[in-house]
């Protein structure tokens, strides 16, 4: 359904997006997680065409997003960080503007609002100013625009950055309705976010895809060597001359516990090996009882550090943000300047008209 291919972006020096390339299969959730400035946003302007690539391609239902601009928009709905939304105007007003700058069919429009603003919990608020609503409803409202026309691929923007607990329950539950007909993706440094409402996880880190697989796959993937936390009854020289000798350990440490008369094993053992049968059977013949036996599994949250850390001590980090507004401007006064025309957001179909800023992020 969504093709990227060698995707390339260049601010000056800077280098937002390194050659990413991945593929988005129908019908699933995809998160984009990665710490602020991992090029999270900046790619997902360029797969909405709001911002043109320095190198490389991207598909929609095989259509070149800066080739059949048109044709590849009509696939896309994008909810942005900050959701493109006129202040004084009601959301009927808003939404019906949002319909007819995607041209749907004056015939389907009522019909699309009434499903979608039921959908998105926003009838009830429909004769209401945007500027007079909550932040969560806002959100809502920006989300009902995205879903405007029915597309098959929508892109979600941190979508429950400055929402109240409450809230990001309620939009996690609307994004995981939406994946019932729509493939969903969105991006978020929130690691519980992503685990809780994503099938595939793709990890941005200085730009460049590091990880992309299920939660659960991360997991596996990550595992290696597994680690094993012993707290045993006895003195540290009998436990460290017990260790050596069991097979399948490849590293340990050996330290006090808190409890009195006890210390405690760190150990590490080769993927695979299970070495707890041995363990149990080598201490209770040198009398050393075990007080407790737990094995260490890597969350997501330490998969996500031990992946972005690497990555931060493998490449130099020239200061800028993912996130700069002052990139983004620059980058469409270049443009202007050689004369290209700059993309407008995903579902502004006429690529020739006029208007203002938020009539392109529509």
């Amino acid at each position: 359904m969504i093709e990227v291919e060698n995707l390339v972006k260049r601010y000056g020096n800077h280098l937002a997006v390194d050659h990413l390339t991945f593929q988005v299969e129908p019908g699933k959730i995809y998160g984009f997680l990665g710490p602020n400035g991992a090029g999270k946003s900046t790619t997902m302007n360029m797969m909405t065409g709001y911002i043109a690539p320095t190198e490389g391609t991207v598909r929609i239902n095989g259509f070149d997003i800066q080739k059949n601009a048109e044709e590849a928009k009509r696939c896309i709905g994008y909810l942005p960080e900050i959701p493109p939304l006129y202040q004084d105007m009601t959301v009927l007003e808003y939404l019906r503007f949002a319909a007819a700058l995607k041209k749907i069919p004056k015939k389907e429009v009522e019909t699309q609002l009434a499903d979608i603003m039921e959908m998105t919990m926003t009838a009830d608020v429909s004769d209401r100013l945007i500027k007079n609503l909550s932040k969560g409803y806002k959100q809502r409202v920006g989300l009902a625009q995205a879903i405007l026309g029915y597309p098959e691929v929508i892109i979600l923007d941190e979508p429950t950055v400055g929402l109240d607990p409450k809230q990001i329950i309620e939009i996690r539950e609307l994004i995981r309705s939406l994946s019932e007909k729509h493939t969903v993706i969105l991006s978020s440094h929130i690691l519980s976010e992503v685990q809780a409402v994503c099938d595939e996880i793709m990890i941005l880190s200085k730009g460049k895809l590091v990880a992309c697989d299920t939660p659960e796959g991360l997991t596996g993937l990550m595992k290696g060597n597994a680690t094993l936390e012993v707290h045993i009854l006895g003195k540290e020289e009998a436990l460290r001359k017990v260790l050596p000798f069991i097979a399948g350990i490849t590293e340990f440490s050996v330290e006090k516990a808190p409890e009195k008369g006890a210390v405690k094993a760190v150990i590490q053992t080769e993927a695979g090996e299970d070495i707890r049968e041995e363990l149990f059977y080598a201490l209770a013949e040198n009398k050393l009882p075990i007080l407790s036996m737990n094995r260490v599994e890597k969350s997501l949250e330490d998969i996500f550090l031990e992946l972005t850390e690497d990555q931060d001590n493998g490449s130099s980090d020239t200061g800028a943000e993912d996130t700069d507004g002052t990139a983004y401007a620059a980058d469409e006064a270049e443009q202007r300047k050689a004369g290209q025309p700059v993309p407008a957001m995903a579902g502004q179909m006429n690529e020739n008209e006029g208007g203002n800023e938020n009539e392109s992020n529509l």
